[in-house]
């Protein structure tokens, strides 16, 4: 009787603390969730995932395989996306969970997307042009790179070989669905030319340091499989430069398609500085590679940028930062931690909407140092060489000011595909 009481004991005190944990977990995401619907931080950007209540077996797989942290969460026994504007896509959940209970879609009931249609081989509706990658609504990177072999091994057989001095194929962006295509055609021994409008990575060299890119290994032609499970931006940058240099892999960059037509059974396709004719097009330029601009005033100058790659390069300088996303907030972090810098940030709004936790406190830290300022409510009306003329809530004021960084996202080449002639779809919650 004495041993049943000891056991009986032993059972109680490890789930009472155990059942503790969990409510008060739940009750954390619950909490977060409330404030994401408050915040109107609960529409997923792209591609997510959407949970089967019904098939969840509450396992946390999902919760724990998220690279990103605190976007999925237990509530009320089940999975569910807890900050949904933070989940861009990995789709490591959906390979974790044990019953298939989640699947990735885009758009939701409220919130369409508009995704290029395209073939289960990425053929749009305009024979022998393709689609690959992040515009086709498939931002992960092993997918990505899957994608850009695939439908260069789809268009090979169909080339006409009879040695004329068209192209068999232009493959349009450098980042990782276009470099995969133009290694495949080459293993293919295809006639080619691979066109970037800024460098080899395409959107990668925007993100943030650090910043993790890559969950899965991949198989990359030319090259062999990746094994490693999960990237930082420079590791990756560092590794497409090895694979680039290893197979002699030609890329044109600082190249941008302005024009791409159709003329009998072949493209033209015009650049600002050239003009390719080919049998096949590969457009794997993503959906947001050319950064949005303000059209004010000055934006043209030499001291704007759309983008930070080396912040130890601004030293002793007045630096305006344009927006309010944790790109810009990352940027001014970064600039504000190199010596001698004056840092203000502008945002058309009243208060951030979306900054991740981390990037949050360390904003909020040097702000409180005064190495930042901050103006909500902020936009500007002009650039010139020494400052910038800003509105500020109404108000009218000159900033002092050596550089200037822009971050308010990148332009959907939706109107460009539908000048192609290319079908758009609207996904709402769809695969």
């Amino acid at each position: 009787m004495e041993t049943v009481s000891i056991g009986l004991i032993l059972v109680l005190f490890t789930i009472i603390p155990y059942v503790f944990f969990i409510k008060k977990s739940e009750k954390k995401n619950k909490d977060a969730f409330e404030w994401s619907q408050k915040a109107g931080l609960d529409e997923p950007v792209s591609l997510h995932p959407q949970i089967n209540p019904d098939a969840c077996l509450c396992s946390g797989a999902c919760v724990k395989a998220c690279p990103e942290k605190d976007v999925l969460g237990i509530v009320s026994g089940r999975a569910q996306l807890i900050q949904a504007s933070r989940c861009i896509g990995h789709g490591a959940c959906a390979d974790a969970c044990p019953v298939e209970a989640i699947q990735l879609v885009f758009g939701t009931a409220t919130r369409g997307i508009e995704i290029p249609k395209v073939t289960p081989h990425f053929e749009s509706n305009i024979p022998n042009l393709y689609i690959v990658g992040e515009l086709g609504g498939m931002g992960l990177i092993r997918h990505a790179v899957d994608q850009g072999r695939q439908a260069i091994a789809h268009l090979a057989p169909r080339v006409d070989r009879r040695g004329d001095d068209i192209l068999d194929v232009v493959i349009v962006g450098a980042g990782p669905a276009g470099v995969s295509a133009s290694l495949e055609a080459k293993r293919l021994g295809l006639k080619f030319v691979t066109l970037e409008q800024h460098d080899i990575g395409g959107a990668i060299n925007h993100y943030p340091r650090k910043k993790l890119v890559m969950t899965h290994p991949m198989d990359i032609p030319l090259f062999g499989k990746v094994h490693v499970r999960e990237m930082l931006k420079e590791e990756l940058m560092d590794l497409w430069m090895r694979v680039i240099k290893q197979t002699d892999l030609a890329i044109q960059t600082q190249q941008k398609v302005e024009q791409i037509n159709r003329r009998d059974d072949v493209f033209e396709i015009q650049t600002l500085t050239g003009f390719h004719v080919a049998k096949n097009v590969v457009l794997a330029i993503g959906r947001r590679g050319t950064p949005r601009k303000l059209g004010v005033p000055g934006e043209g100058l030499s001291k704007v940028a759309y983008s930070l790659l080396e912040p130890e390069q601004f030293q002793g300088m007045s630096v305006l930062v344009v927006g309010g996303g944790d790109s810009a907030l990352e940027a001014a972090c970064a600039l504000a931690e190199e010596p001698g810098n004056r840092v203000t940030v502008s945002y058309r709004r009243e208060k951030f909407q979306r900054p991740k936790e981390d990037v949050r406190r360390r904003f909020v830290a040097l702000l409180e140092q005064g190495k930042i300022e901050m103006l909500f409510s902020s936009q500007i009306e002009a650039i010139e060489s020494d400052r910038v003329l800003m509105d500020v809530n109404g108000a009218y004021k000159k900033i002092a000011n050596d550089q200037v960084f822009i971050f308010a996202g990148g332009e959907v080449p939706t109107d460009f595909l539908k000048k192609i002639g290319v079908s758009v779809e609207t996904k709402f919650g769809t695969v």
